[in-house]
Parts: structure tokens; C-alpha cells; sequence
């Protein structure tokens, strides 16, 4: 039952990345969110606000009170709305004279109006606690729907999908007040179709409709351009930009605070809270080869519905044992085990995913794309990639990929999604995986030994319990069984078994360094 629902999900959403962002975005600027009173009439706001215009849609959720996401089908319906809201008294505050699209519903007869009000539903924005979720995948039939019910209960909902893009749009309105044609999106966990629910919200300033105009205004003798201000590199521009929109969501913005400008980052960003919406933000200047990234991780995505369900369920293992950790460090990334498990099932016979370069072979002249001088072309039309004979289970795919990769040989052995083949180092990191489109790059380089170690380690442990455990006898004990006993840290119930994988894989390294240091000598 699982599984064909899931690929009833997966066969219908065939839109190409491009036309997603393009009808969420548009989606957002018809968007308003209203802080609402804690006991709140439905039916009397949806009445109020409909006589601005048709609503679309609608939702209710918690985060510092009760809020609402509104969607009007036309645009001017906002406008209309904004004509007759009022600006806070200045009483206590003096307020900054920003007209957003975030206001603020109280009740004049709170007493009269809460008293026949039937309670309103909330839409989770935060997924199940790891002990809910472990006593929901016990009842489950098999490994694979533990795998799915995983996934049902982490991703992202439609309706915090449509918070998200909001996010994105409530920033652009800032934005453009200085630059007009620009655009605020969205890339990575929020629209790659990995994100989970309480993941960051990466977001980024594109001037790409600026970009169109580039070529000169030419009619008969005469050229004509804008003066603009010039600078000596692309990077001064982006730090000045991102300085000058950060003191503004910091100064303006409604619901941002603890921004933060970290300018001389590799990748200059500013780091906020929104707190209308509850996300973390990261905001960025275009940052081309990231959204092809993100959209070549939403065609493998969309391609066969056990993708998904896998990177869900090893990302919340990987989680769950230290292997992973939203503070950056020496572990391993998000991104960096969703490119192995991609690897891993390119690896499967038949290939459950294609190469990149598979997927470059079918591009046609509108998906060729050259950014900085790297080749990021690969097609986007799904009709055009041929699905996979592949029919292995999601039981025999989670047993395998730990299998597969507590042995690989990570001492001589790169990882390689372009070519889909394990691809000799070429230089001595730890972990080596290559970046899908800048090659020159490990996406991986931050990894140190001992986290490696901790991973191949838990690797082979979890391949163990996973081919050793009696189902039916764990069920009996009332003990939790397949994905759910993956999902307790393995160092409370075995220590003993995960210190002797872990003395294994440290005196394999061991042997290692006493052979190189032989052929040194010899």
C-alpha cells in the first residue's frame, strides 16, 4: 500500500524545478500572514477577509501565539486590505513606517465574540519526537513502510512549503527597494525535496532579470547604459549588498532579529531569525552552482519514490548517532551523505538514479548551462529520463547501503556521481566526494579520520543488527524491531559490540600507516 502511494505522489509531480519555484514564488507575493488572538473565529476572519477578494487557501499554526497564512487568488486583493489597516499607536514604541504583509487581528468584544467558537486545527510545523516516532515505526508491517511512515512524518508539509517561499517573499519586499528586479528564492533542504520539517531556510538575493539586460540598447548610431556604481571584484559588491540589506532587516524588518553579517565568509551571508515564520534564514547573493545542485537533488527526488524515504530514514540514523550536527565541524554533512546514498544507488544493478553525466547526455539546447566556467548542463524534462528496472525493496536497500559502505575502501577510493564509479583519490582526505559540478572540489574536505572511523564503524553495526535480528521475536519482547532499532544510540544497549567495530576499523588504519611507512622505507 506504501509503496504504491508513494509512486502515485512521485508520477504526479512532474513539474520541472524552474516551474515549481516559479508558481511558489508567485504564490507568495498573493500570501499575507496575521497574528491572530488566542481564541480566534474562523469563519468571521475568513468573512472579513474575503470582502478584499477570493482566498485560495488558508492554514492556522502556532509559534509565539496563533498565526495565519492567507493566499488570495488575485494580487490587488492585498492592496485592497492595506488600504484600510491601521499603523500601531505610538504610545510606548515609535514604530518604523514599514507597511508589510504581516499584520496583526484583534478581537474589539473578545469576551462576546470567544464564546461560541469551536476550536481551529493547527498545522504541525515541527515533526514527531524521535520516542513517538520510534512507537509508531513498531507497528509497522515491514522495514519498508517503517522507512515510509519515516518519511511521511518528517518532510516538509504543503503548508510549510508555502511559509517557507513566504519567508523568501516578505525579504524580497525589502530587497527591492533598492534593486527593483531583483528576486529573493529559495535553494537547498527547502526545495530540493530533502528538506525536513525545522530545517534552515536557505534563501538567496538573484539578479538575474538585471543579467537579461546586459547587452546594450542599440538603435541606429547610439549605445546606451545605466551608470552604475563599479567595484574591483564581484565579492566586494555581493559584501556590500548583503551589508546593506542586513542593517535593513535588522533596523526595518518586522519579526527579524539576532541578525547576524558574516561578510567574509567563503560565501558572504547574513544570518537572521524571522520570527513571524518561526525559520532560521541564511540569505546569500545568486549563488548559481548551489541552485543547480538543488535542482539536480529534486530530479532524483522525484525520479523513484524510495529515494526519499531513504536519505530520510539514513539522515535521521546519522542524526541520531552524532554523525551529523548543525553546528558546521569535522563531521559529516546533510549534503554530503545525501551525495553517497545518490552514489550508492547509481551503484545498484540496474541503477536506481542515473549519472550526471547520463543526465547531461539528454540535455537539450535550454538546459546547457556554463557557470564560471564548469559545465552544470543536465536535462530537466523528466519524460525524457527512462525510469529504472530496478525493483529491490527499501528492507533490502537500507541493509545494503550499510553494507556497502562499512567496506568501501575510503584510503584509496573517491566517490564520483558524475561518472556513478568509485574513482581514485586525488588527493589524501579522509572522506573524498567530489563536487557534481565544481570537479576541482571536495564537498567533503571538512571530514576528519576519527568521524570516518565513527561512521564505518555504525555502518557495519547497524548492517549486523539489520541481518541478525529475529523480527518476529523482537515483536514478541515488545522490543523495537528493523529501522526503529536503528534509531536508538547503539552505546546504551551494546557498548561492548560498537567498541570492538570501532578497535577493528582503528587497527586497519593502524596497519595502513605501518605499510606506507614500509614502502617509504623501502
Amino acid at each position: 500500500m506504501w509503496k504504491s502511494a508513494r509512486d502515485a505522489e512521485v508520477s504526479t509531480r512532474r513539474k520541472t524545478f524552474a516551474e515549481v519555484q516559479t508558481e511558489r514564488l508567485e504564490q507568495a507575493e498573493r500570501t499575507i500572514l496575521i497574528k491572530c488572538p488566542p481564541k480566534i473565529n474562523e469563519k468571521k476572519l475568513l468573512q472579513y477577509l474575503s470582502s478584499h477578494g477570493k482566498i485560495n487557501s488558508h492554514f492556522f499554526f502556532e509559534n509565539r501565539g496563533i498565526h495565519a497564512l492567507i493566499e488570495f487568488s488575485e494580487k490587488n486583493s492585498i492592496a485592497s486590505l492595506q488600504d484600510v489597516i491601521g499603523i500601531p499607536s505610538a504610545t510606548e514604541h515609535h514604530v518604523v513606517p514599514f507597511k508589510s504583509r504581516l499584520f496583526i487581528f484583534t478581537l474589539k468584544n473578545p469576551v462576546g465574540q470567544a464564546a461560541a467558537e469551536t476550536p481551529i486545527h493547527l498545522s504541525p510545523q515541527s515533526h514527531i519526537p524521535v520516542k513517538d516516532l520510534i512507537q509508531k515505526l513498531c507497528g509497522a508491517e515491514s522495514i519498508s513502510s517503517q522507512m515510509y511512515t519515516l518519511l511521511n512524518e518528517y518532510q516538509l508539509t504543503e503548508e510549510n512549503i508555502k511559509l517557507r517561499f513566504l519567508a523568501c517573499s516578505l525579504v524580497r519586499d525589502f530587497a527591492r527597494a533598492y534593486f527593483p528586479d531583483s528576486v529573493v528564492k529559495p535553494f537547498g533542504s527547502s526545495v530540493n525535496t530533502f528538506g525536513k520539517l525545522g530545517c534552515d531556510v536557505d534563501m538567496f538575493l538573484d539578479f538575474h532579470k538585471t543579467g537579461k539586460h546586459t547587452t546594450k540598447m542599440k538603435k541606429g548610431p547610439f549605445e546606451m547604459e545605466y551608470q552604475m556604481k563599479r567595484l574591483p571584484s564581484e565579492r566586494l559588491a555581493t559584501q556590500k549588498i548583503l551589508s546593506v540589506i542586513g542593517d535593513c532587516l535588522d533596523n526595518f524588518g518586522p519579526g527579524c532579529v539576532s541578525v547576524q553579517k558574516i561578510l567574509n565568509a567563503r560565501c558572504p551571508l547574513v544570518k537572521f531569525s524571522h520570527q513571524p515564520t518561526g525559520f532560521q534564514c541564511d540569505l546569500s547573493v545568486s549563488n548559481s552552482i548551489a541552485i543547480k545542485s538543488s535542482e539536480l537533488l529534486y530530479i532524483y527526488g522525484c525520479l523513484d519514490s524510495r529515494v526519499r524515504a531513504l536519505v530520510f530514514s539514513i539522515r535521521c540514523w546519522a542524526r541520531i548517532h552524532g554523525l551529523t550536527n548543525s553546528v558546521p565541524g569535522a563531521w559529516i554533512t546533510n549534503f554530503s551523505l545525501t551525495m553517497m546514498i545518490m552514489f550508492f544507488l547509481q551503484k545498484r544493478s540496474p541503477p536506481i538514479i542515473p549519472t550526471l553525466d547520463q543526465l547531461r547526455e539528454l540535455a537539450d539546447k535550454e538546459d546547457q548551462h556554463i557557470i564560471g566556467g564548469y559545465d552544470c548542463s543536465f536535462v530537466s524534462d523528466f519524460s525524457k529520463i527512462n525510469p529504472t528496472k530496478n525493483t529491490e525493496t527499501l528492507d533490502v536497500l537500507l541493509c545494503d547501503f550499510f553494507e556497502y559502505f562499512g567496506n568501501f575502501d575510503f584510503r584509496k577510493n573517491s566517490i564520483n556521481l558524475r561518472k556513478g564509479k568509485e574513482v581514485n583519490k586525488p588527493e589524501s582526505s579522509p572522506l573524498y566526494i567530489w563536487n557534481p559540478f565544481e570537479q576541482d572540489l571536495n564537498i567533503s574536505k571538512n571530514v576528519n579520520q576519527p568521524q570516518l572511523e565513527k561512521f564505518v564503524a555504525l555502518a557495519r553495526e547497524s548492517a549486523w543488527i539489520l541481518q541478525k535480528e529475529d523480527k518476529t521475536l523482537r515483536m514478541v519482547n515488545k522490543e523495537p524491531w528493523g529501522l526503529a532499532a536503528l534509531l536508538i544510540p547503539f552505546g546504551k544497549s551494546n557498548p561492548n559490540k560498537i567498541k570492538n567495530r570501532m578497535k577493528g576499523i582503528g587497527s586497519e588504519t593502524i596497519k595502513s600507516l605501518l605499510d606506507s611507512l614500509k614502502k617509504l622505507d623501502s
